[in-house]
């Protein structure tokens, strides 16, 4: 089955005066559906697993698929497929759901400019209104103030959005899925810990020296950070890792400007950038000086970039979009179901890794490919437990960017 885009905007026409007619209604007569904030860590239970212990909206018996088994399902997207990243991956994840039988999906690209936002808002309402979805599925850090009205407004209606935790536990019809990236900071500074001494390497320097370019200063971007550095440290204890922050998550020029020096001034070799499009200063700068190599994040950058800066990027860390979808249908037919929740997937549950392919399997040496997976046998073990920046007061995070800077 296919998904029916043309289908589903003739429904939505034919609906549209009975939806906004009624979300004056509902807005009327409805408040939200809140329970206190919750954050589930993902269980590395299969998929049929006990469900006598499931987590149900309503806190009553646990909730199995549909009559039949299929699910039907909106994915909104607000911008269009073809971003080689979260949006791409998150259909990934249904086109294989839908390849199996498994659901029936209708996905609707809402655009991604300004003028566009306004729609946003008016599909999700459309949608909900049109009352067959068992799912509305949505994503990233634009879309929660439009979700949480229509979500207030649709106390029946189920919702998913991934990569946000703005408003966990306000609805209770409504799930977050979020993403262990400590975890995956630990994969990467592993990785990393292993390169930058590795003069067998082109642009690699004697120096243990690598570098972070974050966007905001805050407890997420701080959780790649943590990760990182404790995996790098894993590997060598004396490493330098030159944090530096953006305070932006579009400008690629300051970015820019700090990899020149952090290559120029501190001997980095490898920057990973954490900045969303901003961080991608830092690989212009690791191809302006011709010294140094470049990391990047939440998608396969290799395959995003131009050439000659895919060609300069060692491997990327992953937030795997589409495996956690699979993972929530897979839960929601064990029984197990997380609204009004914040559910946080790690290695285990495929929501976070590394790329192993292309540059990474050219240059790390079979020590640092061990390294990596060795660190990532021993996270899915629980012999590693990575700290994590979420909730932390105890500052150890300033302490730890002060310990390594060089």
């Amino acid at each position: 089955m296919n998904c029916n885009k043309n289908r589903m905007e003739e429904k939505l026409m034919i609906r549209k005066i009975l939806a906004l007619s009624l979300v004056g209604i509902l807005a009327a007569g409805l408040t939200a559906c809140g329970g206190a904030p919750a954050t589930t860590d993902a269980p590395a239970a299969s998929p049929a697993a006990d469900a006598s212990s499931a987590q149900t909206s309503d806190g009553g018996d646990a909730e199995s698929s549909p009559a039949g088994g299929v699910y039907k399902v909106a994915y909104l997207v607000n911008g269009n497929l073809g971003d080689k990243s979260f949006f791409d991956s998150a259909k990934s994840g249904l086109d294989e759901l839908e390849k199996a039988g498994r659901i029936e999906c209708t996905t609707i690209e809402m655009g991604g400019t300004d003028e566009d936002q306004p729609r946003w808002a008016s599909t999700l309402d459309e949608v909900s209104a049109d009352g067959t979805y068992d799912l509305i599925i949505c994503g990233t850090y634009q879309m929660p103030d439009y979700l949480k009205d229509t979500a207030t407004n649709y106390p029946d209606q189920k919702y998913a959005i991934f990569d946000d935790t703005t408003y966990v536990g306000e609805n209770s019809n409504v799930v977050n899925l979020s993403y262990r990236q400590n975890d995956m900071g630990y994969l990467i500074g592993v990785f990393a810990a292993g390169m930058t001494t590795d003069t067998a390497v082109e642009n690699i320097n004697p120096d243990p020296v690598v570098g972070f370019v974050g966007g905001v200063d805050s407890p997420v971007i701080n959780d790649f950070l943590l990760g990182f550095i404790e995996g790098a440290q894993s590997v060598n204890k004396d490493i330098k890792v030159d944090v530096r922050y953006t305070n932006d998550y579009v400008d690629t020029a300051i970015a820019k400007e700090y990899g020149l020096s952090m290559i120029n001034d501190n001997k980095c070799d490898i920057i990973w950038g954490v900045a969303g499009n901003a961080g991608n200063g830092a690989a212009e700068a690791a191809l302006e000086t011709g010294k140094a190599w470049f990391i990047g994040v939440d998608s396969d950058q290799e395959l995003t970039f131009s050439p000659d800066l895919a060609a300069l990027t060692l491997t990327s860390g992953l937030k795997n979009i589409g495996n956690s979808l699979i993972w929530l249908f897979d839960e929601w037919d064990a029984g197990n179901t997380y609204w009004g929740q914040e559910v946080n997937l790690g290695i285990a549950e495929g929501g976070v890794g590394i790329v192993t392919d292309k540059n990474f399997d050219k240059y790390a040496s079979e020590e640092t490919k061990a390294a990596v997976k060795a660190a990532e046998e021993s996270i899915l073990k629980g012999d590693i437990k990575v700290d994590s920046a979420i909730g932390d007061t105890s500052g150890k995070v300033e302490e730890l960017k002060k310990a390594v800077q060089p």
